[in-house]
């Protein structure tokens, strides 16, 4: 790692960096609407977007700064164990293709925002809502501030880390910049800003992954040599493996299939899904964002690349960044690095806003202030969208940062507790409020004690997120372990319910709502009465 600060990686950096600060703040006249205090346009972006801008904002969303940095540093610590991330990403596209144009049209046609608005429409139940809204914002947090993690793995490696005797602040100040510009601009444009910036993001990642791909093999002398290097190092260490071992098949199957199950319950990847103009435009980009499929299959590889390169550090998370220092020119490595900060700055943006949607519409507006107007919401909205960011910036200044990412597993445990409920009613309203809520619980209950229960070689508790599977007696992922146990629960309580003849709540859908299109006649977005008075 250099010891003094890289000028030339520094300055292309912030040209890029102003770039997408003046793009943020010009968002706000994008397609700019009539009344601009609502959460349909804050929010969602007037729910306008189409296929190309969709597909973007969806890859800002959901391939982040944390993907660029995590999952190559997994490979770089493990080896084969880190591809879980490549197989996952290759489910979840058949998974949602069924589930999210249904999710698209019922919210179109009721004016739902958020998955816990679905939710509370769909079995008649504000308890349900509020498990769902609660879950999402909990998951949701610590994400945000693994982006904010990868900022600041680049700015370490750029030189602005400053040594252990630097000042606090002046080692923090270029995080704290690029947090207040970023909740500037979000407050400002909403989600149009980083669906413009997206554009940028994905460019330059993808400009990235392609020179890597070529320029650093042909530097290492080979795949040959890369591979042969790796081999090596996890020979050595008796750590990691080349290729997948025997022991290690049902945690890399389970931690595949529930990533893919949980990917699309967070509410920010829901957020850019809503946010898009028609029902055949998320059916279109189910089938073309499988090319981020393969950029993540090349990035995986820059894991190996490190360990060829001979990278050592003590953070893996600096591994790729430090890999980009030391093979790429200085302008190049700034580029790069630029493309690490843009890519934390627009999941950030839609996770914040996520977050704050389902604060505003499900928490604030359904128990604090039903009759809150469409202005009060947003003005709501936004207040809480910077609430989240400067959360997760004190979760990171104040923590160390492996607690952020043990946050951050636990988060997917949680989120895919939401699975039953929405997924499932989208398709059934044959589970009973009070089951799906109970099986919820069974599911958080769980899946935290269980995580709890997990250490590592640097730590006591929340050591990981896979633990021995109850009465297979295999290592397996916690949060599908968690989310069997959920629907069991789910499905005995609805017999029970059923038998009971316990209150159903109230469907304020109808069939026809799943299929309807923004183009369809007598389609309009209209209001649940739980919502009345929101925009339209």
């Amino acid at each position: 790692m250099n010891d003094g600060v890289n000028g030339v990686a520094l300055a292309v950096f912030i040209f890029f960096f102003l770039l997408v600060t003046a793009m943020g703040f010009l968002a706000a006249r994008w397609r700019r609407a009539e009344n601009e205090h609502s959460l349909d346009e804050w929010g969602l972006g007037g729910r306008s977007f189409g296929t190309w801008v969709t597909w973007f904002l969806l890859g800002g969303d959901l391939y982040t700064a944390y993907t660029f940095v995590a999952v190559p540093a997994a490979i770089y610590a493990a080896g084969a164990s880190g591809f879980f991330a490549v197989p996952y990403t290759i489910l979840v596209y058949p998974l949602i293709f069924t589930f999210l144009p249904r999710l698209w049209s019922v919210s179109h046609k009721h004016g739902y925002v958020t998955t816990s608005d679905f939710v509370r429409g769909r079995f008649g139940s504000k308890g349900l809502s509020l498990a769902v809204a609660v879950t999402g914002i909990l998951a949701t947090m610590p994400y945000i501030a693994l982006q904010l993690v990868g900022i600041q793995a680049v700015l370490d490696v750029m030189g602005l880390g400053g040594g252990e005797d630097t000042n606090w602040f002046v080692k923090d100040l270029p995080l704290l910049i690029a947090f207040g510009v970023l909740a500037a601009y979000t407050y400002s444009s909403g989600l149009r800003a980083p669906a413009l910036i997206a554009f940028v993001k994905d460019t330059l990642i993808y400009i990235v992954i392609a020179v890597a791909i070529i320029y650093i093999p042909i530097k290492l002398g080979g795949f040959d040599d890369i591979f042969a290097a790796a081999g090596d190092k996890f020979t050595e260490s008796g750590k990691g493996s080349l290729t997948p071992d025997h022991g290690g098949q049902w945690t890399y199957a389970t931690l595949a299939l529930g990533s893919a199950l949980a990917l699309f319950m967070y509410p920010h990847s829901i957020t850019a899904t809503l946010s898009s103009r028609s029902r055949e435009v998320i059916r279109r980009n189910t089938t073309i964002l499988p090319l981020y499929s393969l950029m993540l299959g090349l990035l995986a590889l820059l894991g190996f690349m490190a360990i060829a390169a001979g990278v050592k550090v003590e953070n893996g998370q600096l591994a790729i960044p430090q890999l980009f220092e030391n093979m790429f020119p200085d302008w190049f490595a700034g580029v790069a690095f630029a493309a690490i900060g843009i890519g934390a700055l627009v999941p950030a943006a839609i996770m914040s806003i996520a977050a704050a949607n389902l604060f505003t519409r499900n928490i604030y507006k359904d128990f604090i202030k039903p009759d809150a107007t469409p202005a009060q919401e947003t003005k709501v909205s936004k207040l809480v969208s910077l609430l989240v960011k400067v959360g997760a910036l004190v979760f990171v200044l104040g923590m160390d940062k492996t607690v952020a990412i043990n946050f951050q597993l636990l988060g997917g445990i949680w989120i895919l507790q939401t699975f039953p409920a929405l997924v499932g009613g989208l398709f059934t309203r044959w589970f009973h409020r009070w089951a799906l809520l109970g099986g919820w619980a069974v599911g958080m209950v769980y899946g935290t004690v269980a995580a709890y229960g997990v250490a590592s070689p640097t730590q006591k508790h929340f050591g990981g997120s896979s633990d021995e599977i109850p009465g297979i007696g295999e290592i397996g992922y916690i949060g599908l372990t968690a989310f069997v146990l959920n629907v069991l629960v789910t499905v005995v309580l609805t017999f029970v319910m059923r038998a009971l003849k316990a209150p159903e709540g109230i469907d304020e859908t109808k069939p026809g709502d799943y299929t309807a299109d923004a183009g369809d006649p007598g389609v309009e977005v209209e209001l649940p009465p739980a919502t009345a008075g929101t925009s339209h």
